[in-house]
């Protein structure tokens, strides 16, 4: 008896509800407070968009619709800490700049990925 309660509780629909709620809710403040937030969001669509219109292969959207959300996971994460080293200190700390730069380093190469794999993948529908 007392496992089904324990199973009813990690399944709860209203907790799923309440957590898919907070997470938009960070999704907004993310595309209202941070710019390259929304740089990176339009870049993934036009991408996106552009994978449509050339005609791709369903592995090849897989593919940009994969780094695509790569790109998006790195800001994100890279948002959240560094955030969280402001809540540490508000004060120029050479360790908090590191771990800034390191994370946004993060960012960094997910862009270069993403353009290596828009380039591999679009270069030949482009001069067609």
């Amino acid at each position: 008896m007392g496992n089904n309660k324990v199973m009813r509780d990690i399944f709860r629909v209203a907790g799923f509800r309440e957590s898919f709620k907070l997470a938009a809710k960070g999704i907004v403040y993310l595309f209202v407070y941070h710019r390259n937030m929304r740089i990176i969001f339009m870049m993934g669509l036009l991408a996106l968009l552009g994978g449509v219109l050339f005609d791709l292969k369903g592995i090849e959207l897989v593919a940009l619709c994969i780094t695509v959300t790569i790109v998006l996971m790195a800001e994100i994460l890279n948002t959240a800490v560094e955030m969280m080293m402001d809540i540490f200190t508000d004060k120029y700390h050479t360790k908090v700049k590191l771990i800034k730069d390191i994370s946004a380093a993060v960012v960094v190469l997910t862009c270069f990925n993403a353009v290596a794999v828009g380039y591999i993948i679009f270069i030949r529908k482009l001069f067609r």
